[in-house]
């Protein structure tokens, strides 16, 4: 591996390795405008999009396992500041995600400094989420009892995937950026993988969160790693992408029946709906709620 400097090239790519005569694998990514696109309209205090940063970060590594089209969500609900944060990215590297909470909770000194995870979410739950498209919803959820949401998800991968992982995330109030290193099932003895494992956990241990968000990944990884066979493959574009639509949001509608919706037209004068993910709105008139109730019942016979 050569050690060159672009690290922009990096922005907005998620990137497979592994290290060549062993059982590990590896996933780097670093988000920028993706990232960007998702805060710049919504005022969070820093110390919540910095978490938000981390876990679209770490959407972005899990969508690795994603083998056929799907997506993957990382969602913790608490009773703290947070009460829900949620990122979520497809097999196609589509990421969105959405923070919902009081923020006022939280004191200036909170607002502005990047806090643990139970100061921002209180007593709270991790929940990973795995929907293939044409295949069963899997879901697993962990307490979170650590500070940083990458021990969470290291303690998720433990006990519900049972494959050794570890994860840094890093993450400022312009890019994200995550690693991640997996010991996969191996025909080696178990003496032999572990003291293999141990030595990738010890170099691993040693990145820095500023090296995370400044150098390429071809430099992350030679700064920890430059003494190992490591492969890394080409880079897979992630991009900010929301799946609202309005045919999508008719859908939703329908299902809250008409006289729900022409009252709310009378009382406001039109049902407007906001999209949670990326504030896009919809306006339905009466006339178009009527319109569309009448080409529901035309497809259902």
């Amino acid at each position: 591996m050569k050690y060159t400097t672009a690290p922009m090239k990096d922005r907005d790519t998620l990137q497979r390795f592994l290290f060549d005569g062993t059982d590990t694998r590896g996933e780097i990514t670093t988000l920028a405008s993706s990232y960007q696109n998702m805060i710049v309209s919504k005022n969070y205090p820093t110390s919540v999009t910095l978490l938000f940063g981390e876990f679209l970060a770490a959407a972005s590594l899990l969508s690795s396992s994603l083998k056929y089209p799907g997506i993957v969500s990382i969602q913790a609900s608490g009773n703290g500041p947070i009460s829900m944060i949620m990122a979520e990215c497809s097999h196609g590297q589509k990421l969105r995600g959405i923070v919902r909470g009081n923020f006022d909770n939280l004191t200036s000194e909170q607002q502005s400094t990047r806090q643990g995870v139970p100061t921002l979410l209180g007593k709270a739950t991790l929940a990973i989420t795995v929907e293939p498209e044409n295949s069963k919803r899997y879901q697993g959820i962990v307490p979170i009892e650590n500070d940083e949401l990458s021990a969470c998800l290291e303690y998720y991968f433990d006990q519900s995937v049972q494959l050794p992982t570890k994860i840094r995330l890093a993450s400022s109030e312009t890019c994200a950026a995550g690693v991640l290193i997996q010991q996969m099932p191996s025909s080696q003895t178990v003496i032999e993988q572990q003291h293999e494992w141990q030595h990738l956990c010890t170099l691993f241990s040693t990145i820095k969160s500023s090296e995370q968000l400044e150098l390429s990944h071809n430099d992350q990884l030679y700064r920890l790693f430059n003494e190992e066979n490591v492969r890394l493959f080409d880079a897979q574009i992630l991009s900010y992408f929301c799946s609202c639509s309005r045919h999508r949001t008719e859908q939703a509608l329908v299902s809250l029946g008409i006289e729900e919706l022409l009252g709310t037209c009378e009382e406001q004068g039109q049902v407007l709906i906001t999209c949670q993910f990326c504030a896009e709105q919809y306006e339905f008139t009466e006339d178009q709620i009527t319109a569309m109730f009448s080409q529901s019942k035309t497809v259902l016979h």
